[in-house]
């Protein structure tokens, strides 16, 4: 399969977004895609990162700011923007570059996955299923009626899971184990994956100091302003780390120093997820430490540049 592009991937904190940004500019012929589900939405800037209006006139940035607080950011919407940026970026002739550590969302658009349906009623009926004595157990019986091959990739005590292969399948009335091979396949792709790996105790020194800057450019009143603005948040945007916590500072159920320390240890739980999550990727090109990755992000896109130029 020829390639088309490149991802640099990676946990949050750990320097992805300055390095793809060195590279494009001296590159020139590099757009920039955010993989991120969070930097979609307008007004929630601080916790996300974004880059700066100036970086982003510098260097062409796509998928920030296109959604409204108050809508959900589903993968399948997601996916669908995202394509469309590529085939944006490639039509003018130049490499996208895709920078974020989302990964579902990441491999959704990489492997052009095919993304079921949501079927909300029948998930509440399941959540109510779920809580009654023993329900973990009928719903897996269930779905192994229904679909066992989906029931067989999913780990006992993953209901999450769970109650998405039942949605799809009850909904769709097809088994959700047919919109695709599942997550733990890897098949060719045609965007070039470079790995950023940095250590552990770097990232969640990085992330403490970047939660404290958060809040000293004024995290807490810019959550305050999203709490009370027309239309509400979203499920999806509320779930955004920072967000919520500080939510609940803004709902009187934390102290500020418990939203700020809620907020520092569930980024650090989020990078462990992420590490393990692009780690199973047997097709990423993983390089030690900012220098490499950015050596091996260059040298990946100049021979790209190459190919299709």
């Amino acid at each position: 399969m020829d390639a088309i592009g490149v991802a640099l991937v990676g946990t949050t904190a750990s320097g992805k977004s300055e390095i793809a940004l060195r590279v494009a500019k001296r590159l020139g012929n590099v757009e920039i895609i955010s993989i991120d589900s969070m930097a979609v939405y307008r007004e929630m800037d601080l916790a996300t990162a974004k880059p700066s209006l100036e970086e982003r006139r510098v260097v062409p940035h796509h998928m920030i700011d296109i959604l409204d607080p108050s809508q959900e950011c589903t993968v399948s919407l997601f996916k669908e923007n995202a394509d469309i940026a590529v085939r944006d970026v490639t039509s003018r002739g130049n490499l996208p570059l895709l920078v974020g550590g989302t990964g579902l969302y990441h491999r959704a658009v990489i492997d052009n996955l095919s993304i079921p349906p949501q079927f909300l009623e029948v998930r509440e009926q399941l959540d109510v299923e779920l809580s009654l004595p023993g329900g973990e157990e009928v719903l897996r019986d269930r779905l192994g009626d229904l679909d066992p091959t989906a029931l067989s990739r999913i780990e006992p005590g993953n209901v999450r899971r769970l109650i998405r292969a039942l949605e799809v399948t009850q909904g769709s009335g097809r088994p959700f184990s047919s919109f695709g091979p599942g997550l733990d396949h890897y098949e060719a792709s045609p965007i070039i994956q470079i790995g950023l790996d940095v250590e552990v105790d770097q990232v969640d020194r990085a992330i403490e100091v970047r939660v404290d800057s958060w809040i000293e450019d004024g995290f807490e009143e810019e959550v305050r302003a999203l709490a009370i603005r027309p239309g509400g948040l979203s499920r999806t945007a509320r779930q955004a780390i920072g967000y919520r916590e500080f939510l609940g500072l803004v709902d009187g159920e934390l102290e500020h120093q418990e939203a700020r320390d809620l907020t520092v240890a569930r980024t650090r739980a989020l990078v462990r997820r992420q590490k393990s999550w692009f780690r199973r990727d047997p097709r990423v090109r993983w390089h030690g430490g900012m220098t490499g990755a950015e050596k091996g992000l260059e040298e990946a896109l100049v021979g790209l540049n190459r190919v299709t130029g």
